[in-house]
């Protein structure tokens, strides 16, 4: 820094008795200029680089596109069924809505900055796919949807609840946000379904330092790992086979150049480099006045 700032002023010195005062401060003061505008200008971010869903002609900014299905999700080993049953006899309530310890998991919830562990209640769903509920028994689910699930056991309740109406929900449905959000955590997803618009969002969405164009998806499938990129500056998001996202999801954002180099010392820097440039101004203006 000290070398950028007595070269600068050995040139002007060296440069007034060649071209005289006025001039060489003149020079000087378009050459300190420009630099300042580019140090401004260097850290400038496009806007068509963050901004979303961006149409493929600006000028015609209208379009019409099909909806995508909706995403069910079909209940497998491991997951953890919230299975409420409601009916007008409170007895009923309470045989079968029960809370065993045995089926108690912990998941991790952030509150105010903090990791708290969190029981997540209901049936798990064994290795052959089946849960136990109580006086029906084993009840094979794995396969099904959570409405399947719901209307088989309405009408097995019958026999012995008076107008059983039945709800159930993956409870253990998680998806990860990673990477450059605002708010990077496990997400449980209660209603079992969600877009990665949404889910982003629930992280309080990306930074200005966060990759849009390159948003990686990882999910695991049929014993196979899928790594995946997606575009949030493109609307052709909404046409993604990965738009929904699946309980276990992933969602890493990936850093941009801008924050990797913010720890470089060039960048830190900066605002000397300015600071000094601009001194270097005020001592041109106060030569060229005396």
């Amino acid at each position: 820094m000290e070398r950028i700032y007595l070269s600068l002023t050995a040139c002007m010195i060296k440069c007034r008795p060649r071209f005289g005062k006025k001039t060489a401060n003149d020079t000087f003061k378009r050459i300190i200029n420009g630099c300042l505008v580019c140090c401004v200008f260097s850290s400038c971010i496009s806007s068509k680089s963050i901004t979303y869903f961006q149409p493929v002609n600006p000028k015609t900014d209208i379009a019409i596109t099909k909806m995508k299905d909706v995403y069910i999700p079909l209940i497998k080993s491991g997951d953890i069924l919230s299975i409420t049953v409601s009916s007008i006899d409170r007895d009923d309530r309470e045989i079968f809505n029960p809370i065993p310890p045995s089926y108690s998991v912990t998941q991790h919830n952030q509150i105010g900055g903090f990791v708290v562990l969190q029981p997540i209640i209901g049936f798990t769903v064994d290795s052959v796919g089946n849960i136990h509920f109580p006086q029906i028994g084993e009840m094979h689910v794995a396969g099904l949807t959570a409405k399947e699930v719901e209307m088989q056991l309405t009408e097995e309740l019958q026999q012995y609840v008076k107008m059983p109406t039945v709800s159930v929900h993956i409870a253990n449905y998680i998806i990860s946000v990673l990477g450059e959000v605002a708010r990077p955590a496990q997400y449980v997803i209660p209603h079992n379904q969600i877009s990665i618009p949404e889910a982003l969002a629930l992280a309080g969405d990306l930074t200005v330092f966060g990759k849009r164009k390159n948003v990686q998806i990882i999910r695991e499938l049929k014993g196979q790992r899928y790594f995946v990129r997606i575009d949030l500056t493109k609307r052709n998001l909404f046409d993604s086979p990965y738009y929904y996202l699946h309980a276990g999801d992933i969602i890493y954002v990936e850093p941009t150049k801008g924050k990797l180099t913010s720890t470089d010392r060039s960048y830190q820097i900066a605002p000397l480099v300015i600071s000094s440039l601009s001194f270097l101004i005020l001592m041109l203006n106060y030569i060229n006045n005396n």
